[in-house]
């Protein structure tokens, strides 16, 4: 058995693409997965799964939303590894920053630095962005809501062809939590 996190992409936002966090779950269930739950009501959900692997599971689900609910959503699924992975490879000394301060964009595939070349980084100092392994880590000391630099990173033309979703720094935490083998 290993245990996944499945991040959807932009629901329960502005009053669009609502998912109530118990009919993810049941969906979830019924989708044969166990110990299923959810985190927060941005698109967090925490499952275990006998076979399959990343992309599949997140296809599954995906379909199983657009069924249920009538509207696409993009989900990413990953497990327990890649997540801690993530959070111990931060180029950030995240233990002196806010959790507001520091994000996490996971994306579908890796992303090369080629990608964002066109970003002039010297002018959005003191923000700055890093890559990882599919994911993209953005330091942004007023706060993502007032970051010039994650407008930037956002533009489609540079997420084209990817799935991409961020989560905040407490967040990237407590999936890793979620997520972790019983001791």
């Amino acid at each position: 058995m290993t245990t996944y996190a499945a991040l959807l992409r932009g629901i329960n936002v502005g009053g669009a693409k609502k998912v109530p966090m118990a009919d993810l779950r049941t969906l979830l269930t019924g989708l044969g997965h166990t110990g299923v739950r959810t985190y927060l009501q941005s698109g967090q959900a925490v499952f275990g799964a006998e076979r399959g692997d990343e992309e599949s599971l997140a296809a599954q689900l995906s379909r199983a939303i657009e069924e249920r609910f009538g509207f696409p959503v993009d989900v990413l699924v990953r497990e327990h590894a890649y997540l801690k992975a993530v959070a111990e490879a931060c180029p950030f000394p995240a233990a002196d920053l806010e959790p507001r301060q520091l994000h996490v964009t996971y994306f579908s595939a890796p992303v090369t630095a080629e990608r964002y070349a066109g970003i002039d980084r010297t002018a959005h100092l003191p923000e700055e962005f890093r890559l990882g392994d599919r994911c993209l880590y953005l330091y942004a000391p007023d706060g993502v809501g007032r970051s010039k630099l994650a407008e930037a990173l956002a533009r489609t033309r540079l997420t084209k062809g990817l799935i991409a979703t961020s989560r905040n720094w407490n967040t990237v935490l407590k999936l890793v939590e979620l997520t972790a083998p019983p001791a």
